[in-house]
């Protein structure tokens, strides 16, 4: 579980702002998440932005590098020290590469900030997973573990009194919430086989062979098969809320759209469980959760959440049984960009200020 930080902070809110607008600098502001970052914190009725920092792009304004953002803000984009940078702010958002946050996180909440990052550096408490997924040794492997995991729905009072929120990675958040209600009813154990669809946006802003869009909008391909970096930060969540002895096979698979993840999850539980007690532990677990939709009559769809907060789920429970156990198939499907990225990121940060958890992000996106 989660060890507290040494000092732990009160609410934002209450520590720190009091009724003045809350100071936040983006570091990390020209990439897709640094994007979305900017387009929920210019407009949120609490935040003002008083920073944008980058290695590229630099002397531009923010609305020249992401054109939806045209007219809303007079702010350039800087290369400056991370220090230098967050000097005047209360909170500090990073949509940086994983292993570039870590050393800057630590700076940072050295430096008495506030620090909300989107990167995997702070996700998992286990140096050695850490190793493994992300190819290099964590620079401070006795601190993971001090910093809250930043999903709202499971996690709420870890992150209401944190310094340091890693906000989960888009497929984490996906399954995770997929598999919670399981977790927490005690049904899920073993062996979980996962494949999930996902948009190019989530590998970031600069094109690759298998992101450029000539070479993908009309394939799709599997990737990093049973060894995709957001494996240990689902399984510890997982566990975290219930669940025991997982054996998670995860498959992401790259699809020719830009935004979304559809994950479809198997899952094997007791005979004896019904499709009724099965919709009855869903509903009851996000009855109360306002980004969660849980569908029945249909499937989730991407396009039904694209650009927005929400995540939809559904369940099937298989009608034959072999060795006394049943199939259960979790679909869930989300923006990856939005509530698997900066969107939740901002949930926390509403969280941290005491605010409704929606504030700034109710919208109800486009359709189709």
């Amino acid at each position: 579980m989660l060890r507290p930080m040494s000092t732990p902070l009160p609410l934002l809110c209450a520590a720190v702002i009091g009724d003045r607008a809350v100071r936040c600098v983006v570091l990390g502001a020209t990439g897709y998440g640094g994007a979305e970052l900017l387009r929920h914190l210019l407009r949120h009725p609490r935040a003002q932005v008083t920073r944008t920092v980058a290695k590229d792009n630099v002397g531009k304004r923010v609305g020249d590098v992401h054109l939806n953002l045209a007219g809303a803000s007079e702010l350039v984009i800087e290369d400056v020290p991370a220090t230098e940078a967050a000097a005047d702010a209360d909170v500090a958002f990073l949509g940086l590469p994983h292993t570039v946050s870590a050393q800057i996180g630590a700076q940072l909440l050295d430096a008495g900030k506030v620090v909300i990052d989107l990167s995997g550096d702070w996700r998992l408490r286990d140096a050695g997973a850490y190793e493994r997924y992300y190819g290099v040794s964590h620079p401070f492997p006795a601190r993971l573990g001090t910093w809250a995991y930043g999903m709202p729905e499971l996690f709420r009072e870890q992150i209401r009194t944190s310094r340091g929120v890693a906000s989960p990675g888009c497929f984490a958040t996906t399954i995770t919430l997929a598999l919670a209600p399981l977790a927490r009813a005690g049904l899920l154990t073993g062996r979980v086989q996962v494949t999930a669809m996902t948009g190019s946006s989530g590998s970031g802003a600069n094109a690759s062979p298998g992101t450029h869009h000539p070479l993908r909008a009309q394939a799709l391909r599997t990737y990093k098969v049973l060894n995709h970096q957001h494996t240990p930060e689902i399984v510890q969540a997982l566990q975290d809320v219930g669940a025991h002895d997982l054996a998670l096979e995860f498959v992401p698979v790259s699809a020719p759209l830009v935004r979304g993840i559809l994950a479809t999850s198997y899952v094997d539980v007791p005979e004896s469980v019904t499709a009724a007690q099965l919709a009855a532990i869903y509903r009851e677990t996000y009855a109360k959760e306002p980004f969660v939709r849980v569908v029945t009559g249909r499937s989730p769809e991407v396009n039904a959440v694209a650009g927005t907060m929400y995540v939809e789920i559904a369940t099937h429970l298989a009608k034959v049984s072999r060795d006394g156990r049943r199939t259960v198939v979790v679909v869930s499907a989300l923006d990856n960009l939005v509530k698997g990225g900066a969107g939740q990121a901002m949930q926390s940060f509403n969280l941290l200020l005491g605010l409704p958890e929606t504030t700034g992000l109710d919208d109800r996106g486009l359709w189709p």
